[in-house]
């Protein structure tokens, strides 16, 4: 028996699934119910442009790109090759405030959509988010080189190719006391399903840790809490996952203290609720690895190819 799945957005919708009877059998109840407008194959939805090509899906947003590379007032400006400078640190009080921080504001939220189908800025956009309730002068250049970057990178997305595999793996990293102001760690993980690359997040821890294996195990915390999320809804999909999700990650402490049944009282200072990976992995959901090609290399493509180099750019 096959299965339908609808993503509703207000009065957009998107109908889906394996049993092509089923979908049918929807829409009709659906026309019968509400006045709707069959579109045919889906190929745009809410500022996603979807292509689909004969070995894949390609997700992108060339338009949204363009638009707001025109609302930035850049489009006759020079392209850069990377969306931020290279060790660079924003900090809250350096330079004058902006006088009226609404383009500020309004720009910064556009990349923040854009970043559903853009990887390779998230790290750049959390970076500038950060400074919204009192943007400075400087802040605002970051966001001008965010764009610059996307005006040489317009067409970049997501590929999700065919026959790709259903297994599940995930890599998680964490820059420690990386943030200047609060020197609280970021945190960054990405998931793969075969080669496509699905899921990603980067954000800033809510505590100071006191050491760099705490801020990695808060960061394969994360990742792991978004494991089993996946896990469950590939199960709800049909497609249960028959072996653990490989999670990797870069620092050998954090990785003892969660495949070590024996808690040492020298790991007691991590809070309870983080030894959920612990238990995941008691429980066989995921497996550890310790991956030290996860180096902090400039990302300058979205492909699965550049794995290290993505998690880096998400955490660092």
């Amino acid at each position: 028996m096959g299965i339908v799945v609808l993503l509703v957005y207000v009065d957009d919708i998107v109908i889906t699934g394996s049993d092509l009877e089923a979908i049918s059998a929807v829409q009709t109840l659906l026309h019968s119910t509400f006045h709707m407008k069959d579109l045919g194959q889906l190929t745009y939805f809410l500022g996603l442009e979807v292509h689909h090509q004969p070995h894949g899906l390609f997700l992108l947003q060339n338009k949204y790109s363009q638009d707001l590379v025109q609302l930035a007032g850049l489009t006759n400006t020079t392209s850069v090759d990377t969306p931020m400078e290279l060790n660079v640190k924003y900090r809250r009080d350096d330079g004058e405030l902006l006088a009226d921080p609404t383009t500020y504001r309004k720009l910064v939220g556009s990349l923040i959509y854009l970043t559903i189908t853009r990887p390779d800025i998230s790290y750049a956009v959390h970076t500038v988010s950060k400074f919204m309730q009192a943007p400075r002068h400087h802040h605002l250049s970051a966001v001008r080189r965010i764009i610059r970057y996307i005006l040489g990178t317009p067409s970049r997305g997501l590929f999700f190719p065919t026959g790709s595999s259903l297994q599940l793996q995930a890599y998680s990293d964490a820059d420690w006391a990386g943030c200047p102001d609060t020197r609280r760690s970021t945190t960054g993980w990405c998931m793969f399903l075969g080669d496509a690359f699905i899921s990603w997040k980067c954000k800033k821890q809510d505590h100071v840790s006191k050491s760099s294996t705490k801020a990695e195990y808060r960061a394969m915390s994360a990742a792991c809490s978004e494991i089993i999320w996946l896990r469950g809804l590939l199960t709800e999909l049909g497609f249960s996952p028959l072996h653990p999700t490989p999670l990797h990650a870069d620092n050998t402490s954090a990785i003892q203290i969660a495949a070590n049944p024996v808690c040492h009282e020298r790991t007691k200072h991590i809070e309870v609720d983080f030894h959920s990976i612990r238990e995941a992995y008691d429980h066989q959901v995921i497996t550890l690895h310790m991956s030290p090609l996860l180096c902090r290399l400039p990302i300058s493509s979205p492909n699965p190819c550049h794995v290290s180099a993505i998690i880096s750019s998400l955490a660092n």
